[in-house]
């Protein structure tokens, strides 16, 4: 047994100092993968947290048993410990109020955000995939929106030459039903077009002071009855993208009006610092169950608005997306009789 030591110590000092210092750094590698496993990991720190807790803790009991302080300042220490314990974790969990944050961000459609993460551990790499996925989206999405332009571009040439040849067929029923064909489909190009446009949010808008009343009364016709407040304030809106708005609004309420019951009815009225545009018709309205679909793309309810009488089925997501970029919304409700939808601009 001693030979063997003694040879073993005699083989140990005839091994080269380089191998030594590599063993050492090997060493050395091993610990610090272990202390950034352990730095990274949020089930580590938790525990060490808790093994501080409970080690201070029963020190303070000790002392107390021992005598060596009273009940109050026991009590004093033992709340003074319990919060440092409730800090230090608050602080470890604070990446989850960022994630909540980003997740709300994504819901809203805001795939720009991105979250911030303080340490490569659990939470932060969860944080860093989300990350990735809200950029994996944003790249489908303009993708998407890049191949939907290029391809209502291109349908436009033949549609155009289509229509011209359909001019020099004889008139006929058919002609007028394979016009009015086309008209719809050329509408429907220029909807998904101006749908993607509207889509990057503000970089579409061109925004100048426009004068809302003298807008209203250039874009609707006789017989829709108006109703315009005097003196209403100039807003930095884009003229046509409200124009647009508005034509939509006022050919959805003029398709389904009961004229009967009353006229479609256009109003303007001052709101705070902006302008308030209600559109209503004395149509049947629409179902309340779907009443909060409207604006979806393609979307049509029942009877109430059926494709036989309807346009295609974007005049509404049109409207929705003009609202969005200047910042606001569409209101829509039942005004019994009829649908009454309204827009805030400021």
């Amino acid at each position: 047994m001693k030979l063997r030591l003694k040879r073993r110590i005699q083989l140990s000092r005839k091994r080269p100092l380089m191998w030594r210092l590599r063993a050492r750094q090997r060493w050395h590698d091993r610990w610090h993968r272990h202390h950034a496993h352990f730095k990274h990991s949020i089930g580590a720190r938790l525990i060490a947290v808790f093994i501080v807790l409970a080690a201070l803790g029963g020190l303070i009991l000790w002392g107390v048993q021992e005598g060596r302080y009273g009940m109050v300042v026991a009590g004093f220490l033992l709340f003074l410990v319990i919060g440092l314990a409730f800090g230090a974790i608050r602080r470890m969990l604070r990446p989850l109020r960022a994630l909540a944050a980003g997740v709300e961000a994504f819901g809203r459609g805001d795939l720009e955000h991105r979250i911030r993460y303080f340490h490569r551990d659990e939470l932060g790499d969860l944080a860093h995939r989300f990350n990735q996925m809200a950029s994996d989206i944003q790249a489908m999405l303009d993708g998407k929106r890049a191949l939907l332009l290029a391809m209502s571009h291109e349908l436009r040439s033949p549609l155009t030459r289509a229509r011209l040849h359909a001019e020099l067929i004889d008139e006929s029923e058919s002609k007028e039903a394979l016009l009015h064909e086309l008209g719809e489909m050329r509408d429907l190009i220029s909807a998904l077009l101006e749908s993607e446009r509207l889509g990057s949010g503000h970089s579409a808008l061109q925004l100048r002071k426009c004068d809302l009343a003298a807008l209203v009364r250039e874009s609707v016709d006789a017989e829709v009855a108006l109703q315009i407040e005097p003196g209403l304030p100039l807003l930095a809106v884009d003229a046509m993208r409200v124009q647009l708005l508005l034509r939509n609004l006022v050919a959805n309420a003029l398709r389904h009006n009961d004229a009967g019951r009353g006229p479609v009815s256009v109003a303007l009225s001052r709101a705070g610092q902006g302008v308030r545009l209600v559109v209503r018709d004395h149509g049947p309205g629409v179902p309340p169950e779907a009443l909060g679909q409207l604006g979806e793309p393609f979307f049509r309810p029942d009877a109430a608005r059926s494709r036989n009488e309807g346009g295609v089925g974007l005049g509404l997501s049109l409207c929705k997306l003009v609202a969005a970029a200047h910042g606001t919304r569409l209101e829509l409700r039942n005004a019994h009789p009829g649908l009454e939808v309204a827009v805030s601009l400021a």
